[in-house]
């Protein structure tokens, strides 16, 4: 009877344990919202620097809207083109698991979104938390529609820091006086290199250092030994920038959405594509003070050498009342635009937080030279061969000069086995071995143009490693790899050593990221897990790169069952 009455009292005690659980994970979920928004690309007069351009925007907002989720959240997201180029937007970051529709880059994951037609972005955050953005993917259209996409932590789950008093979101960019789109065209007719920027920005505003924009500077109040978390990302076209706030001390606890082991800095490095979360404390005099932004230039090659200014403003700070005289802001002491001391001073700092899980057996061992290149021309006086020498520009991964298709996107002709488009025999290793970072032959600088793929098995245990060549200059390369993130295990300059250099590999603690940069002269190398199955293009962020054609795609075959494959294509997939 004893023994009846446990099972019994074991019985109720499991259906109501059951019952509690089941409605647990009814209200976890429950948590997760889906955000409707519509995002209208469309031309609207922009005023900067004494000019108004009509300047393609989204929602007529410069940069467009900031989007607010938590992990787990569902965006769905209508683009609508009411400009008159084809458009395709981006979520820089978002790993897209199985769902490479939803991806953006042109000609790759989708073909584009066309004046007068719209398409839905479908997609959900899963187990990401921390600074993303978005913007378009599609030629230069990406100088101006931009915008943050904030990933805040599941409800009841903090941050691994303290909770700041406010978030506010630094996106850094560039801006041309003129229209950045026949900015590129020019450059696509002659081979030369690009007209440079004419102005960085700060949330859109180019500061006081600038020409009629004074009025226009970007003011973030702070009260008094307040701590605020400044999610910088840098949406800039062409360059990577040197990032401080004048007198403050920064605290650096997360790069492209990964939690960083903190440290505190006076100063960031951060390329086009990277995101970089920083806390600081009002612990200064009340007053103004300058934070701002310029170049940091690796290559041998013209640049934009101006500086973007903000103000971080102390509420009670002297002249903040409207009869007060305000004082002249400090400014910060910035690194020198050549001092890749300091750059890489900054990123050799980031570690994960804890050990984390990197593959140890490497399945896929490539070696990837990365750099420019110039294609010959038979006629050098030609208009159409304004580059060095009556040469054109180009550039390569290990010599592939990477076309997109016309034809079709390359996941739609995967999905629909049209064959045609492009071939999977894409090279593990340059062609021909030479001396990556000495006086390279003249007979090396040309690179083949193809539309090349590497196919991966899923799950298959891949490291990269970047090498920057000297080919025209050496250069910081700003590798951006799509659907993933990675662990960033080793650098260092010159040539990549293989007998000797992954001795030294991080294999305990490597930050991770989306994007990496090469140092100039130098190699990265990185490990992940194919673990998403689509086509994800893997390309320099520096925009005028990818124009020459600096990037290639890895295909990542499917696995085992629906969880391991490609979902179906969404109906309302624009065509070409």
């Amino acid at each position: 009877m004893e023994t009846r009455n446990l099972t019994v009292k074991q019985v109720s005690y499991c259906f109501f344990l059951s019952i509690f659980v089941i409605f647990g994970f009814q209200a976890h979920f429950s948590e997760a919202e889906t955000h409707y928004r519509e995002f209208v690309i469309q031309a609207k007069p922009v005023k900067r620097l004494c000019r108004t351009h009509n300047t393609i925007t989204v929602n007529g907002l410069f940069p467009g809207p900031t989007l607010e989720v938590r992990d787990g959240d569902t965006l769905v997201i209508k683009a609508v083109n009411n400009a008159r180029y084809n458009v395709t937007l981006h979520w820089h970051g978002v790993r897209q698991l199985r769902n490479p529709w939803a991806d953006g880059p042109d000609r790759v994951t989708q073909c584009p979104i066309r004046p007068g037609r719209s398409y839905t972005y479908r997609f959900t955050i899963e187990n990401q938390e921390g600074t993303l953005w978005w913007h378009a993917h599609s030629r230069w259209l990406r100088a101006t529609v931009y915008g943050a996409l904030i990933i805040h932590p599941k409800l009841g789950f903090p941050y691994p820091f303290p909770m700041p008093r406010a978030e506010i979101p630094v996106l850094l960019g560039e801006w041309w006086d003129r229209n950045p789109m026949d900015v590129l065209r020019i450059a696509d007719f002659t081979g030369a290199a690009p007209n440079i920027s004419d102005a960085y920005t700060i949330n859109g505003q180019p500061g006081d250092l600038y020409r009629c924009s004074k009025q226009g500077t970007v003011r973030f109040p702070v009260g008094s030994g307040e701590t605020i978390l400044l999610r910088v990302i840098n949406s800039a076209l062409n360059q990577e920038l040197f990032f401080g706030v004048a007198n403050h001390r920064l605290t650096v606890v997360a790069v492209d959405a990964a939690y960083t082991k903190p440290f505190t800095t006076s100063v960031i490095m951060i390329a086009p594509g990277q995101t970089t979360d920083v806390l600081l404390t009002a612990d200064q005099t009340p007053g103004h003070y300058y934070m701002a932004a310029r170049a940091y230039n690796s290559a041998n090659a013209p640049f934009d050498n101006t500086t973007t200014t903000a103000i971080l403003e102390y509420k009670t700070a002297p002249g903040n009342a409207k009869k007060g005289k305000q004082s002249t802001p400090i400014f910060p002491r910035l690194p020198g635009f050549n001092d890749t001391n300091s750059a890489i001073a900054f990123t050799s700092r980031l570690r994960s937080p804890s050990k984390v899980k990197v593959p140890l057996q490497i399945d896929e061992n490539l070696f990837f030279t990365v750099g420019l290149g110039l294609i010959n021309c038979t006629n050098p006086n030609s208009p159409r061969c304004q580059g060095p020498n009556g040469t054109r520009f180009a550039a390569s991964v290990n010599n592939m000069s990477f076309v997109l298709p016309k034809r079709n996107s390359l996941m739609q002709a995967y999905y629909q086995g049209q064959p045609g488009i492009f071939t999977t025999d894409f090279p593990p290793v340059p062609p021909v071995k030479f001396d990556y970072t000495g006086n390279v032959s003249r007979g090396l600088w040309q690179p083949v143009k193809a539309t090349k793929l590497y196919k991966l098995k899923f799950g298959a245990r891949v490291q990269i490693v970047f090498q920057d060549t000297s080919i025209v200059t050496v250069e910081d390369h700003p590798m951006h790899l799509h659907g993933y993130h990675f662990a960033v295990i080793g650098s260092g300059f010159g040539n990549f050593n293989p007998q000797k250099d992954p001795a030294r590999f991080n294999l305990i603690d490597p930050p991770y990221r989306n994007t990496i940069g090469t140092p100039p002269g130098g190699w990265v190398a990185i490990r992940f897990e194919a673990d998403n199955p689509g086509i994800w293009l893997m390309h320099c962020h520096l925009d005028s790169h990818l124009n020459w054609g600096l990037a290639m795609a890895f295909l990542v075959e499917n696995g085992v069952g629906m969880l391991q494959s490609v979902q179906p294509p969404p109906l309302d997939l624009p065509r070409c």
